[in-house]
């Protein structure tokens, strides 16, 4: 238990600081940018889906068996995630701010991001109660999430009015409320029988955000006719590449 906690925090702080990420993207031109997210949003949805079919749902299942409960956890995870983003008004933006893709209601996206950041917390506390591979895989599929969601996070403010400084800061602040999300997890994990409904309601947010975030947002970068089946091959490799780094994972655990 001392070792889930102890794991928990720490992969929680390396999550905070990913906040920062977008500092780096200063110095990139746009439509580099661009390119390069695209390929990162598909490794990422990936990834997602690769630890909630290979990670979470089995552990899950190999605890409580395949039993209502589990699939109502999974269902209610991704009736939760959509509700959020209908009651806060808010979507992840993956991509850099340009004039053909405009952002407004900035402090509305921080409310948003925090509440995202907190239910992050909520699924690492409880993959590291389930075995520290579980964390350590869930964990990196938050982080190579995290990656382009910050980067457009940062992008969202500074479109907003915030100057660079406040940006960064209001940007790690809100990265922050992982920490709470971890602690209340693993409180909660510690009452019997709660912890395979935690990683059931995690994997349940995992596969809404790669589902209805991620992959659409690549669907609506394949507008062009050019190079359509260059960029949708590419896309495809970088997606199962995500899974495959995900399974790769329970032959090194």
């Amino acid at each position: 238990m001392l070792d889930a906690w102890a794991y928990s925090i720490l992969s929680v702080i390396l999550v905070s600081i990913i906040s920062l990420i977008g500092i780096s993207t200063l110095a990139l031109k746009d439509s580099t940018l661009r390119k390069i997210l695209l390929y990162f949003v598909s490794f990422s949805a990936g990834a997602l889906l690769g630890d909630a079919f290979i990670h979470l749902l089995p552990e899950a299942v190999e605890e409580a068996g395949f039993v209502i409960g589990i699939s109502g956890a999974v269902l209610f995870g991704i009736i939760f995630s959509f509700a959020v983003e209908k009651i806060v008004h808010w979507r992840h933006c993956h991509v850099p701010v340009s004039k053909d893709h405009p952002h407004t209601f900035a402090y509305m996206n921080l409310f948003g991001d925090s509440v995202h950041n907190f239910i992050d917390g909520l699924i690492i506390g409880a993959s590291y109660l389930a075995s520290i591979p579980i964390g350590i895989a869930t964990t990196l599929a938050v982080i190579f999430h995290e990656i382009p969601q910050e980067i457009g996070d940062f992008g969202v403010l500074l479109h907003g009015g915030f100057t660079k400084r406040k940006a960064i800061f209001f940007n790690f602040l809100t990265a922050l409320t992982a920490i709470a999300g971890t602690i209340v997890a693993l409180l909660i994990g510690s009452a019997q029988g709660a912890n395979p409904l935690l990683l059931a309601f995690a994997a349940g947010g995992f596969i809404y955000i790669a589902a209805t975030d991620l992959i659409p947002e690549l669907h609506k970068n394949n507008v062009c006719e050019e190079g359509f089946s260059t960029i949708a091959l590419s896309q495809l490799v970088f997606l199962l590449f995500g899974i495959a780094v995900m399974y790769s994972l329970l032959l090194v655990g």
